[in-house]
């Protein structure tokens, strides 16, 4: 049972399960106490931190009140404290690598001895359905304006409910216990921004301006997992897992047409040691943290997650089913992410 906030017309926003096309008012169905205080907020942070208990009951209420999803208004589903984004998928690093540094390694060095990340902008997390205004920079030496390569990226997020002390690593046997559900996420990269200012630091006003992710928190025991290879070399001890990822299908559709089908388990590193290593030094969790996965790309054109490698940087364009083609993104056009069991997140593109 996926968790998110809406609201009738005219009512205070507050806690809903989504259940097929309907949302349960699970404020209103829950005993008078606790529970009820948690649910009768505008945001899920409240339920997060109270922790796997509360979780348990929220999602047990089935006798309850039930709107027509199409009747009500929803809400980002909780009030982001931190944003980390990740760079887990192999196929996609590896792409990426390719195009930018086509005479040198396509990984980098550290790549697969650690899950590289970045922190972005808490502040710039919209949920669906909110327009994405085309970002300005400086687009190289002496020239600002508007990006000219917008781009996707196709990732999960990750959702923390339960803190953790500063200064105190959390274990990786113990880091899902973190986890409160995940989301899809989009994020929106302008390409020619991030190209002139990653020198050499990592991405700044190129990724800051929006980061869409869909209404609905889906837990962890809700989605399917599978097996993967063993990591090469072996990890160090504290991200030694058996290898696993999440078995999500997942696309891309771009003004209507499905421009890529990927899967979830073309993540590398997996959200345990995602959790681990970003507090291996200490740094804490807090209720509302968001972790992205990194762009998920799979081996073959079609499972590529970003326009960036689906277009190999605007060298090989992109046919849509209305007989247009795509390198980037142009204003008006509107991306959909989907994955099974998670939704949809959706954003169209506005001129500034």
């Amino acid at each position: 049972m996926a968790l998110g906030v809406f609201a009738p017309p005219g009512e205070p926003a507050r806690v809903g399960a989504r259940r097929g096309e309907e949302v349960l008012d699970l404020a209103a169905a829950a005993s008078a106490g606790p529970l009820r205080s948690l649910l009768a907020a505008p945001a899920l942070n409240p339920l997060m931190w109270a922790g796997p208990e509360a979780w348990a009951a929220a999602r047990a209420i089935d006798d309850a009140p039930a709107y027509p999803l199409r009747a009500v208004d929803l809400y980002l589903p909780f009030a982001v404290a931190d944003y980390v984004d990740f760079y887990s998928s192999l196929h996609h690093a590896t792409n990426a690598g390719r195009i930018f540094r086509p005479d040198g390694e396509a990984l980098p060095p550290n790549w697969r001895h650690l899950p590289v990340g970045y922190h972005g902008r808490a502040g710039t997390i919209v949920p669906s359905g909110t327009p994405v205004v085309r970002p300005q920079g400086q687009l190289g030496p002496g020239e600002f304006g508007p990006t000219r390569r917008l781009d996707i990226e196709l990732e999960l997020g990750f959702v923390i409910g339960r803190p953790s002390p500063r200064g105190e690593p959390v274990p990786l046997e113990r880091a899902l216990d973190h986890v409160f559900g995940v989301v899809l996420l989009n994020d929106w990269s302008a390409r020619d921004i991030q190209a002139w200012e990653t020198r050499p630091l990592g991405p700044f006003l190129g990724k800051s301006f929006a980061t869409s992710i869909s209404h609905w928190v889906v837990p962890l025991g809700d989605l399917p997992r599978t097996r993967r290879e063993p990591q090469d070399p072996p990890p160090l001890p504290y991200l030694q897992e058996e290898p696993w990822a999440f078995d999500i299908a997942l696309e891309v559709a771009l003004n209507g047409t499905v421009v890529s089908r990927t899967n979830a388990d073309q993540l590398y590193w997996s959200v345990a040691q995602q959790v681990a290593h970003l507090t291996a030094n200490g740094a804490s969790l807090r209720t509302g943290d968001l972790l992205g996965s990194g762009t998920i790309s799979g081996p073959e054109r079609h499972q590529r997650g970003s326009l960036l490698e689906l277009s190999w940087n605007g060298e090989d364009p992109i046919a849509l089913d209305d007989g247009s083609t795509r390198t980037y993104l142009e204003d008006g056009d509107e991306v959909v992410l989907r994955g099974a069991g998670l939704g949809e997140v959706r954003g169209r593109v506005s001129a500034r």
